[in-house]
């Protein structure tokens, strides 16, 4: 093991600027910093005529690339290969990198670094807090010799590669699961009769008498089908002249104004006690002809989404309103109860495998953070 000698970026960066008048009949590519140290990506192809500050630097790929109010929040990072010859307003800075002793790879890897993030937040810990070049200059970096920089990112970028792949290869059997429930819902309805929700999941209403001094706690929906969310609970004298009503575990929900964008979900054990307002269509399956569950993903289907949207009448957003009527007059398929039960197993058994992928998935992204945090904190690499 070899300590590493810690050096200022001034020592391996230099501050460049290159400003170019845009012509208004040329096309040009401008960057999009992402936050959170994510890189550097194309933000969009325009003609020089939509560009209203003629007056814009040039990048150079490989450059390190500093956002001048969104550096705090980690807005930094290298200038790709494709986006070479990019422009960018004076708001960012433009450092070349010394490659005789800087691995451009290195100092990539280097800067999605809590121990980098941290000298960046203390120089920018108001909201509007700007970065100059001087203070990019000043943070400093470990740095041994060139060609242990390259080892390091050899099997950094393996490593990072593996992480991919493991994505990659949930992200397939996902996928697989999905089409699977697909092609058994389709099983599972050919032929099956219609029958109106009024009918097989009518709504309910249980409206709660307020007390102003009592606490009420509200349910949220998220939209695409992502479930239910808990809002920070209301005071009686909070609440005023709105109607609540009182939602119960297994309850069909329905967002009337986000329905159309799948804010559809089942309440769930850990729900109970929560409120809803007017804006919540609450639905109980009847147990004797159907199950949430299978309503539900029927909902979210193609052709669920599409009989929502016809009873969801008007604009975008606020003004698209999902009415009671309209609801309860949709005609949904109607398998027998076993077939339905018998595809809500195989709902429950994809939605354990999901929720087991996504510990994985956690464990998978905390990985290359953790070894970068190991290898920069404690200045030494270990030689096999």
């Amino acid at each position: 093991m070899k300590a590493w000698p810690i050096v200022p970026l001034a020592d391996v960066l230099q501050h460049r600027k290159e400003f170019i008048t845009i012509d208004d009949t040329q096309q040009y590519k401008r960057c999009r910093v992402q936050l959170h140290a994510k890189g550097v990506l194309l933000r969009d192809t325009v003609s020089g005529a939509d560009i209203k500050t003629k007056k814009q630097q040039v990048c150079r790929a490989g450059e390190f690339l500093v956002a001048e109010i969104d550096a705090k929040m980690g807005g930094f990072g290298l200038v790709p290969a494709e986006l070479d010859s990019a422009v960018v307003s004076s708001h960012y800075f433009l450092f070349e990198i010394d490659e005789s002793c800087l691995d451009a790879r290195y100092l990539d890897h280097y800067c999605r670094t809590e121990r980098f993030r941290k000298q960046v937040e203390a120089q920018g810990s108001t909201n509007y807090a700007a970065i100059r070049p001087a203070d990019v200059l000043a943070y400093t970096i470990p740095l041994p010799p060139l060609p242990e920089q390259q080892t390091l990112v050899a099997r950094l970028d393996a490593l990072a590669e593996k992480t991919r792949q493991v994505e990659a290869h949930l992200d397939a059997v996902e996928r697989d699961a999905e089409h699977l429930l697909a092609l058994r819902f389709r099983d599972a309805i050919t032929d099956a009769p219609l029958r109106p929700m009024a009918e097989v999941s009518p709504l309910v209403r249980r409206e709660q008498s307020i007390d102003l001094n009592g606490s009420y706690p509200e349910l949220g929906i998220r939209s695409f089908g992502k479930g239910t969310f808990h809002k920070p609970p209301l005071s009686g004298g909070d609440v005023g002249t709105k109607r609540l009503y009182r939602i119960e575990p297994g309850d069909l929900l329905f967002s009337n104004v986000f329905a159309w964008e799948g804010a559809i979900a089942i309440a769930q054990p850990e729900d109970v006690g929560r409120f809803g307002s007017h804006r919540f269509i609450t639905c109980h399956a009847n147990p004797e002809l159907t199950t949430a569950e299978f309503l539900r993903y029927y909902f979210l289907s193609d052709d669920g989404m599409l009989k929502i949207g016809e009873a969801s009448p008007g604009g975008a957003g606020r003004n698209r309103t999902l009415g009671l009527e309209k609801l309860m007059a949709i005609e949904v398929p109607m398998p027998s109860l076993t077939t339905q039960q018998t595809f809500d197993r195989l709902q429950a058994e994809v939605a354990s495998l999901k929720a087991k992928h996504t510990a994985i998935r956690e464990a998978n992204a905390a990985l290359l953070p953790a070894t970068l945090e190991r290898v920069f904190s404690t200045g030494v690499i270990d030689h096999d």
